[in-house]
């Protein structure tokens, strides 16, 4: 699913689109902080200003990253109306890149909200196996409290484990958003800290693969 979205005029929408639009070789650097490689030449590919900055979910954030092959896999794996990203990206098809943005400690709270009882069974079975595969079954939170992190998680599972790609997860938390609620970095460390600790992902298989992107909006001011 496509869905376009409004320019954004505060918090993680404004910021999102702001980053990948005009400030892309800022993140670029910061996961190149995180994993060494050169990544000058990722190819971001939405929310772009010339699609109307349109989110992708389901099959069609795999048709924009280039392997909807794998479309089938997913519908076993995950319901229709699963994540929507607010950022998707690779390079030369050797990297893929989910995105999460978030710009106050409020946005990461969020539950379950399928109805139909085979998308619930169909999300139990693949939120346990992917706390099975992290040695987190005895984490909290995952269907309320931190169920979209839970959710995302579970696609990088999907995509490293399931269809073998070189994904990566990346949390871009904005720090210091005057649009809506600042959030300084030492605030946010000490939330996603607790969050962790609640679901049991203090240490796991994919920490090399989630990577955590602290970006203050003055340094976006700046280009």
């Amino acid at each position: 699913m496509r869905i376009p979205q409004p320019k954004g005029i505060k918090g993680s929408l404004k910021w999102i689109q702001v980053l990948i639009n005009d400030c892309s070789d800022l993140l670029n650097r910061k996961i190149h902080d995180r994993l060494t490689d050169d990544f000058s030449a990722t190819e971001w590919l939405s929310p772009r200003k010339d699609d109307k900055y349109a989110e992708y979910r389901d099959d069609d954030f795999l048709k924009v990253l280039g392997i909807e092959k794998y479309q089938d896999q997913l519908a076993e794996f995950w319901p229709k109306s699963g994540p929507q990203w607010d950022a998707l990206g690779k390079l030369e098809n050797r990297y893929y890149f989910l995105i999460e943005a978030k710009a106050n400690i409020p946005e990461i709270i969020s539950s379950c909200q399928a109805k139909h009882s085979d998308s619930k069974a169909k999300i139990k079975t693949s939120i346990e196996r992917t706390k099975q595969f992290l040695n987190s079954i005895k984490g909290n939170n995952w269907y309320n409290g931190f169920y979209q992190y839970a959710n995302r998680l579970c696609h990088l599972y999907f995509l490293r484990e399931i269809c073998g790609l070189n994904a990566y997860l990346v949390f871009i938390y904005f720090c210091n958003d005057s649009t809506h609620i600042p959030t300084n970095e030492q605030h946010w460390t000490g939330a996603i800290k607790l969050q962790k600790q609640l679901m049991h992902l203090n240490r796991h298989k994919f920490q090399d693969y989630v990577l955590e992107v602290f970006i203050h909006t003055e340094e976006m001011a700046t280009h």
